[in-house]
């Protein structure tokens, strides 16, 4: 992952995804995109609109970095849209970015993520996957990845690409997968799986661990805060399944309820 963007509204709310992409940025010696979406001017600044809002999302950037923000590869853009899904999708397809990180709890990305259920759109349409980091997030080590699987082929494509931000923390990442019965068909799912992995992913550090559980979602929920996740991550699909019926959870509502756990989605039809 070489390229990130994120968006931010200035907002309190923000700065937490704002800190986590300056460190994510860091690790994986990426470069940053930080854009700003507004959707109207002052009267009198339609002239000077570009330097105006470049110059208050760098001194926003600025105030916000531990250190000198030179040493970043960053670049800064303000862009009027009157969409932030729109404008934040566009830029990122002008891009070929490999990740969008967005706060869950900035006030103007939240509003319009409400409307029509856009958190789930933007997954969809991205052409990356998207990071979301709660308001609550405070600590920005990445110990242990959570990736909550279906055993599906896709599965192997997404941990892939997740490798690279686990090997940036030599984090584990923790493969979990929510089955309501014990059976054969499980175990040799299961056998399939592994053998797949560790064949398409050359990582040391990966466990594969199934819970047997009627209520997937809590089940997840209590694994999670077990195992000290520190980002949990999982693959949005179209086809059913235990993680498909999972993800039509609303994705705000969910991330209340994760805490301060950054929620990773791939789109299964990006990968």
């Amino acid at each position: 992952m070489k390229r990130i963007l994120h968006a931010t509204d200035y907002s309190e709310n923000a700065i937490p995804a704002l800190k986590y992409a300056f460190n994510l940025c860091k690790k994986l010696d990426a470069s940053l995109f930080v854009i700003h979406v507004f959707d109207s001017l002052p009267l009198g600044l339609d002239g000077e609109k570009d330097n105006k809002h470049l110059s208050i999302l760098t001194e926003f950037c600025e105030k916000h970095y531990e250190g000198d923000i030179d040493e970043l590869d960053i670049s800064f853009d303000a862009i009027e849209d009157k969409s932030i899904v729109h404008a934040i999708l566009k830029k990122a397809y002008s891009l070929n970015a490999d990740l969008i990180i967005s706060g869950t709890k900035s006030e103007k990305v939240l509003k319009e993520l409400l409307l029509a259920n856009k958190a789930k759109k933007l997954i969809e349409k991205a052409p990356c996957p998207v990071l979301t980091v709660p308001k609550e997030q405070k600590e920005h080590k990445i110990d242990t990845i959570v990736y909550a699987s279906d055993f599906e082929e896709n599965d192997i494509s997404a941990i892939y690409d997740l490798v690279s931000i686990a090997r940036a923390y030599d984090a584990i990442i923790k493969i979990v997968h929510v089955s309501s019965k014990e059976d054969d068909a499980e175990f040799a799912k299961l056998d399939w799986f592994t053998n797949l992995l560790n064949e398409k992913v050359k990582y040391d550090k990966v466990d594969i661990e199934i819970i047997y559980s009627q209520n997937t979602f809590d089940s997840l929920k209590a694994y999670f805060k077990e195992e000290n996740a520190d980002m949990v991550t999982m693959l949005e699909r179209n086809s059913k399944g235990i993680m498909n019926m999972l993800f039509h959870i609303d994705l705000v509502k969910k991330m209340e309820t994760l805490g301060d756990i950054p929620l990773m989605s791939f789109n299964e039809n990006k990968l």
